[in-house]
């Protein structure tokens, strides 16, 4: 399996190379693939959206009604069940909200980009965290996949943010 990737980035924002979230994909995909009985197309692919704080707080209120911007947005292909397609769809993460959280919950930042695009390639397979037992299945395999990545639990809070609390 290759995942094919379409990276479109606000001008001027901080992330990641290409190529990291194409490995982060990759391994993401991967783990899915074994792990679950998820059926991925051969060769999945997705548009990627890196944005800033007003075009992201646009589309919360959009497509979510909430206001203010959110770190990562997800959008899902809606194909007919006939259609051999690829395309799983579009995910959006705003660069100012990943950086400003990583910081602030004393995370690694490239970690917590890691994180953001796992949750989004989740959100396009149809996993959700509305309640509390499907918000438990997403967070069990996001900790599984980073884990699998050398990376650490991203729901632990850091000890050095323990002592604030």
């Amino acid at each position: 399996m290759t995942v094919q990737i379409h990276i479109d980035r606000e001008s001027g924002l901080e992330a990641p190379d290409d190529d990291s979230f194409s490995r982060w994909a990759q391994a993401a995909l991967l783990a899915i693939a074994r792990d679950t009985d998820i059926d991925l197309p051969t060769d999945p692919e997705f548009s990627l959206r890196i944005n800033g704080l007003e075009e992201m707080t646009a589309l919360n209120l959009q497509y979510r009604g909430k206001s203010g911007p959110t770190n990562v947005l997800s959008f899902p292909t809606d194909l007919p069940e006939d259609v051999d397609c690829g395309l799983l769809g579009d995910i959006i993460i705003c660069a100012p909200v990943v950086i400003d959280e990583a910081h602030t919950q004393g995370k690694d930042a490239q970690q917590h980009w890691t994180h953001m695009l796992i949750h989004g390639v989740l959100h396009l397979l149809g996993f959700d965290h509305i309640d509390e037992a499907e918000a438990a299945t997403m967070e069990n395999l996001e900790t599984a996949i980073l884990r699998e990545m050398g990376h650490p639990d991203p729901y632990e809070i850091p000890v050095i943010n323990q002592r604030a609390l």
